[in-house]
């Protein structure tokens, strides 16, 4: 139970903080009553104290409206936004601060911060300079002095970073580049230029992060929406460049380049969306005829070629077309050998042409690109069976039929063969010996192909007529019972009887 000291105790540390509420909330009350711009800077300066930003932001657009010639109003408000993160909004309030106070140094400084962090170097020296002629605190010179001679730095090395860029020497540039963003942070100049430079350079990712940082620098920038969407689709995410591109047409629908860009990202995205869609339905063949208009329409990226092929090796692995299965897979592994979602589906198809060994080399390499892959181990222990069972007998063989063969199939051959091998065909004792044993082996693989549960088993690489693998003999008791629809050894030693129903 608690104690009632315990409960005392944990209220009265609540008391302080209730009553700055209180009082915060009538002095609220008391300038919405009479607007006073005093009692908005009161309430502004307290609700930023207790980290209450939009309150205070309201306040001091009140205070400002009050009195806009109030540079104290400005000043709080930037200060605000700049807590906020909004330093665009800043920078207005600190010129009118400056506009009505010139000498207030502190805002003079800030502003040149600001203007130093967003590459206006001549705007931010010019600060600093007049900062200095001013009677600035120790504090203030020494930092006006520091951030002075920063901004000298970093005007040398925009000259070098162009004069870099200019003669093609990208790695170059890109170096000099670093250090000058690293204190012109929100310098889109800087930026669009680096990111020029990593395109040259082909570190798409690098440019892509410098793009995205230019388009929520600069309004409107439409330019950088288009690169960033021409970027996605030469790496070959035709989703993501679809997404940049519409961005630009929000801004600007009638651009150009934004236009034709997205009509054929569109066309392209329609066209793999519509062929994943044939897949999930199983219409394998439609999906591979989608897929190659998709290298047509786009013959020129290889990502969406390398896409395009990938599904159709996997389309037609699904559709039991081995042999075209692992023509394309092999075209696509030739550019991707660690293609671990291919290498799984040509291991397929090698089962479905029998290549077990070839299956067991590809689950392999898998294996080493995809360590914890269920699929993969599985996929290997079942093509290691298969190549047991295929060293053992095998029914398909004994029938001579594939592995992907029909019920009606099945069946015809197994007539076929159980008539040609029939032991009153045969008058030499030896050879009615070797009959009676084929026409055994052909009757079970008939009996375990066209039942399905046995026939899932043997082709999960278990031989359901081996005693070893059942753990006991009731198949074989089974199969001397007889088989479905005729009994091979009637009354006498080879009276046999066929029902072929």
């Amino acid at each position: 139970m608690v104690s009632l000291d315990h409960v005392a105790h944990k209220i009265l540390t609540y008391i302080p903080y209730v009553l700055v509420l209180i009082d915060m909330r009538f002095e609220g009350v008391k300038c919405g009553r009479d607007g006073s711009v005093d009692n908005h800077m009161e309430m502004g300066k307290k609700l930023l104290a207790a980290g209450q930003l939009a309150d205070a932001l309201s306040h001091f657009h009140a205070a400002v409206d009050g009195d806009p010639k109030n540079y104290m109003a400005y000043y709080r408000r930037a200060t605000v936004f700049l807590a906020m993160g909004k330093s665009k909004s800043a920078l207005p309030d600190l010129s009118k601060v400056i506009e009505l106070k010139p000498d207030f140094t502190s805002a003079r400084l800030q502003r040149g911060n600001l203007l130093l962090k967003q590459g206006r170097l001549d705007e931010a020296e010019s600060d600093f300079k007049k900062v200095l002629k001013t009677n600035p605190s120790d504090k203030e010179e020494k930092e006006a002095q520091s951030q002075l001679t920063k901004s000298d730095e970093i005007q040398r090395l925009v000259a070098h970073a162009r004069s870099s860029f200019d003669s093609h020497d990208y790695v170059t540039a890109a170096a000099q580049l670093d250090t000058i963003i690293e204190t012109c942070v929100w310098d889109v100049t800087s930026r669009e230029m680096r990111a020029e430079c990593f395109i040259q350079m082909e570190e798409m990712g690098k440019a892509v992060s410098d793009l995205k940082a230019t388009s929520k620098l600069k309004n409107d920038n439409t330019q950088a929406f288009y690169k960033l969407s021409t970027i996605y689709y030469k790496l070959g995410d035709h989703e993501m460049s679809l997404n940049e591109v519409r961005e630009c047409l929000k801004l600007d629908p009638d651009h150009k380049q934004c236009y034709s860009h997205y009509k054929q990202v569109k066309k392209l995205n329609k066209q793999i969306q519509s062929a994943e869609e044939l897949i999930q339905e199983q219409r394998y063949e439609d999906a591979v005829s989608k897929y190659e208009a998709v290298m047509k329409t786009e013959p020129n990226v290889q990502h969406f070629s390398l896409l395009a092929k990938q599904r159709i090796c996997h389309a037609l692995t699904q559709s039991q077309q081995a042999s075209r299965a692992v023509s394309v897979c092999s075209e696509v592994l030739k550019l991707d050998p660690e293609n671990v979602s291919v290498l799984k589906d040509r291991a397929e198809a090698y089962l479905q042409e029998e290549q077990y060994e070839e299956a067991i080399k590809d689950y392999e390499t898998a294996g080493k690109h995809s360590e914890n892959d269920r699929q993969v181990k599985e996929g290997l222990e079942r093509a290691q069976r298969l190549l047991k069972q295929s060293l053992k007998r095998d029914y398909y063989k004994i029938l001579g039929v594939k592995r992907t063969a029909q019920k009606k199939e099945i069946i015809k051959a197994y007539r076929k063969l159980a008539q040609q091998w029939h032991p009153d065909n045969f008058q030499d004792p030896e050879e009615k010996k070797k009959a009676e044993k084929k026409f055994i082996d052909i009757a079970q693989a008939k009996e375990v192909l066209t039942d399905p549960e046995m026939r899932t088993k043997f082709d999960h690489g278990e031989d359901p007529m081996d005693p070893e693998s059942q753990q006991g003999h009731h198949h074989h008791q089974h199969f001397h019972q007889g088989f479905q629809g005729f009994n091979p050894f009637g009354s006498g030693p080879f009276n046999f009887k066929f029902n072929f129903n």
